[in-house]
Parts: structure tokens; C-alpha cells; sequence
């Protein structure tokens, strides 16, 4: 009897050791797919067109509970892309699709736009992130700034 408990002793070591291993690999799958959907959703944004960009951060913003959203028509938008409404509060919002950070031109063209249409707050929304004179000149203007990090926070939040 002493002999069979020995014999059987490894074999729990063993069960444990392969399902610890199999564990780590679904999770390590899990983690790469997430990776994986994760570049293909933000890389898809990078390549979209400004117009598209628009659409799709309107679409983003409806998620996110704003309402009344309206993409301005496309030339003689008085720097505002975006119009839209969150718990009273009335936003005039200019979409950015860049490949390098967006400059203080933005946050001026979204301050005149705002005053235009009237609305409470400005802002500026991109796939990239902001030069050190934009934050500036954002700050000075009370401006918001919705940078790639923002906008990826707000596509994970709307995964859930």
C-alpha cells in the first residue's frame, strides 16, 4: 500500500503543474487577442478620413450619453465639426484626424466656433495628442482637450 501512495504522489503534482500551464496560456491568449483587436480598432481610426473621423467621434460621444449630437456640414463650420449636449451642458467640438500632434490652430479655430454657436464649452477632439502651445493656449481659453489617450478611455469605457 505504501508503494501505490508513493507511485500516486507525483501525479497531483503533475495534474496541478498542467492545468497552472494551461491556464497561463489562456490567459496569455486572451491578453494578445485583446492586443490584437485593440491595434486593429485604434489603427483603423489612424487611416479613417477627416469626414469619417467626424462620424465616428459623434458615434463615440452618443455612446458615451450625450445627446442632440450633429456633425456640422463640412466647409463653413466656423471650426466646429461636432455639436452635442451632456446633462445640460451644451459642447461645440472640433474632430482632429492628424498623423502629428495637433497645434494651437485648433484650439482658436474651436474658440471662435464655440462663441459662433453659441454653446457653454469647446473642444478639442484627436487621435494624437496636443504641442506644449496648444495646452497653452487650451488652458488660457478654456478649452477641453481630448487627446488619444482620452479617446482610447472612452472606447475601452464603451467596451463594457
Amino acid at each position: 500500500m505504501d508503494d501505490r501512495v508513493r507511485e500516486m504522489g507525483p501525479l497531483p503534482v503533475a495534474v496541478l503543474g498542467t492545468i497552472f500551464l494551461c491556464a497561463c496560456l489562456f490567459f496569455l491568449i486572451r491578453f494578445l487577442i485583446g492586443q490584437y483587436g485593440r491595434s486593429r480598432r485604434t489603427g483603423a481610426i489612424d487611416e479613417m478620413e477627416g469626414h469619417d473621423f467626424e462620424y465616428f467621434c459623434a458615434e463615440l460621444l452618443e455612446k458615451r450619453g450625450f445627446l442632440e449630437v450633429e456633425v456640422t456640414r463640412g466647409s463653413g463650420d466656423y471650426g466646429v465639426d461636432i455639436l452635442a449636449e451632456k446633462e445640460g451642458v451644451t459642447y461645440a467640438i472640433q474632430c482632429k484626424r492628424y498623423t502629428a500632434p495637433v497645434g494651437v490652430e485648433a484650439i482658436q479655430q474651436v474658440y471662435a466656433g464655440r462663441d459662433y454657436y453659441d454653446r457653454m464649452v469647446g473642444a478639442v477632439m484627436t487621435n494624437q495628442y496636443f504641442t506644449a502651445s496648444a495646452v497653452e493656449a487650451a488652458k488660457h481659453l478654456k478649452i477641453l482637450l481630448w487627446d488619444r489617450g482620452y479617446l482610447d478611455s472612452m472606447l475601452e469605457e464603451g467596451k463594457r
